[in-house]
């Protein structure tokens, strides 16, 4: 059998592509030059360049819980690591499959301690499923193989791939048609999660007897189109109610689906919501704080109160459609929403985070994706979305700001032919804004919508909780964005990305007519008090 000599980053990216990879998404320095050399010679894997690491983390997280697929991140050395670690730390707990490649320097120059040597296994344990030191030459084809298996497999997650110099430079044989033996992975999804047993499903069929009221807790592959129509079916058999996870990775929401409340964020509305209801865990964790509050319980509803159908790492929508065969549930009949009709332009009038939604969900085209970061859009549009047409929403799921935009991208990338809106805060925009150059580079066709209150408007909202005022001198100094004032429309265009101001309705309703209907991105910087 022939053999063809190629390098180890060859290999690397060769084995990414027989995995069905076919993206990178890349911030480079001098450890990775000879990974970026071997892109031009694999085709197949799309090069997007991030000018911040922070954006290609993100992107990749947004990719793949659009696609389902894994996608590439190539980082310089530790700190270019520790500049993606905020948002690989919301893909972790998206269960997002990245493959999150980092150069190291050669084997034999760490021990010089080169100003940028680090310890970047640490850095990358925390938020990595599996860390990958390749070793030498002669592993590459095994330790490639742990990598590609463990991020598309049907819990994937994050990996992160160390790779020295070195061994990227080092002469790899690679036998001929190695890649057509390593067949791609089906995407992580409902293919291979783990089985609840019949025996589980039996007896969470005897307890819900006896049980009243109940709450369905949708997490996961729960939130799929599949497993909300099961849902909606248990639901009514019961009869109960159906609740989404409060930050979910990514969830089908109007048009004819049924409609979810959205799991409540600050712990005394949680319990006001919940009331003594026993709540059924479906690919979702138990209810906790997100922050610990003196005086407030952490676990906000008891353990003999839970019933688990299944984990996040289950098959919820198998577990569901059993459950309703054994209740013999009926199809609830569910009216589609009616295509909302737009309203004629409005003249003059303040805007609120209310009224900018409403005119958003009139607009939002049929497959839109949203990704949705804040508070202040983003809770009036989650109490809303069952209005709109059918769509996705993708939340942060660990909290760490700066991944709406980043995601956006990935999202885009993932599904070239749907708009995508980013629903976006002011200052956690300034995390990630690097975003806009991607934005434009690439055309893609994202509608940005900044919610501009010049304010951390969470840390004001927490502080106002806590019987403190939020006008002294160091809470304001802390808290406000308004001295100076970002102009958000002069930083879109400094990036390439047209942009328009907005105050009243009529002008939110112009541009939102002209903001998604453009041929590529769009900002839309909307003034709220």
């Amino acid at each position: 059998m022939t053999t063809t000599r190629w390098n180890g980053a060859h290999r690397l990216l060769r084995a990414a592509r027989a995995r069905g990879i076919d993206i990178c998404f890349a911030n480079p320095g001098t450890t990775e030059l000879t990974l970026v050399s071997a892109l031009d010679d694999v085709p197949g894997i799309r090069p997007v360049l991030g000018l911040f690491e922070g954006v290609c983390t993100g992107a990749a997280d947004g990719y793949a819980r659009v696609s389902g697929k894994p996608a590439l991140t190539l980082l310089h050395l530790g700190p270019g690591l520790a500049n993606g670690l905020a948002n690989l730390h919301n893909a972790r707990r998206a269960r997002s499959p990245v493959v999150n490649v980092v150069g190291d320097h050669a084997t034999w120059h760490l021990s010089f301690d080169a100003p940028l040597t680090s310890d970047i296994d640490s850095f990358a344990k925390p938020v990595s499923k599996a860390v990958i030191y390749l070793r030498d030459p002669a592993s590459l084809p095994a330790q490639l193989q742990e990598v590609f298996d463990v991020a598309s497999g049907p819990n994937g997650g994050v990996v992160t791939v160390i790779a020295p110099t070195d061994v990227m430079d080092a002469d790899v044989p690679e036998e001929e048609g190695s890649e057509q033996r390593a067949a791609p992975s089906s995407p992580a999804g409902l293919s291979g999660k783990g089985v609840v047993p019949d025996g589980d499903i039996d007896a969470v069929q005897a307890a819900l007897a006896h049980q009243r009221p109940v709450i369905l807790l949708l997490g996961a592959d729960a939130l799929t189109e599949r497993g909300q129509r099961a849902a909606a079916r248990v639901a009514g058999a019961l009869p109960g109610r159906l609740l989404m996870e409060s930050y979910p990775a990514i969830v089908s929401l109007g048009g004819d689906l049924p409609r979810l409340e959205r799991l409540a964020y600050f712990p005394q509305d949680v319990l006001r919501q919940l009331g003594d209801a026993t709540v059924v865990l479906v690919g979702a964790k138990a209810p906790v704080s997100y922050f610990g509050y003196e005086g407030q319980p952490s676990a906000l509803v008891p353990s003999d109160r839970i019933i688990v159908l299944s984990r996040p790492d289950q098959d919820s929508v198998a577990a569901l459609e059993a459950l309703v065969a054994r209740m013999e549930a009926p199809t609830p009949v569910v009216a589609p929403q009616a295509a909302p009709a737009v309203p004629p332009v409005a003249d003059g009038g303040p805007l609120s985070p209310a009224a900018v939604v409403d005119d958003l969900i009139d607009r939002l085209p049929e497959g839109a994706i949203i990704s949705l970061e804040g508070s202040t859009l983003g809770g009036p549009f989650l109490q809303r979305a069952y209005r709109a047409r059918k769509h996705q929403v993708m939340t942060n799921t660990g909290g760490a700001i700066g991944q709406g935009l980043p995601c956006a991208i990935g999202a885009a990338l993932a599904a070239p032919d749907t708009r995508v809106v980013s629903l976006q805060s002011d200052g956690s925009a300034q995390y990630t804004v690097q975003s806009l150059w991607t934005f434009a580079r690439e055309r893609l066709p994202v509608t940005v919508i900044i919610a501009a209150n010049h304010r951390y408007a969470i840390l004001q909202t927490e502080l106002t909780r806590a019987d403190t005022a939020i006008d002294g001198e160091v809470t304001g100094r802390l808290t406000r964005l308004d001295n100076p004032q970002v102009d958000w429309t002069a930083l879109a265009r400094g990036y390439g990305v047209p942009a328009v101001r907005v105050a009243t309705r009529q002008e939110l309703q112009e541009a939102l007519d002209r903001g998604l209907d453009e041929d590529g991105p769009f900002l839309i910087q909307v003034d709220l008090p």
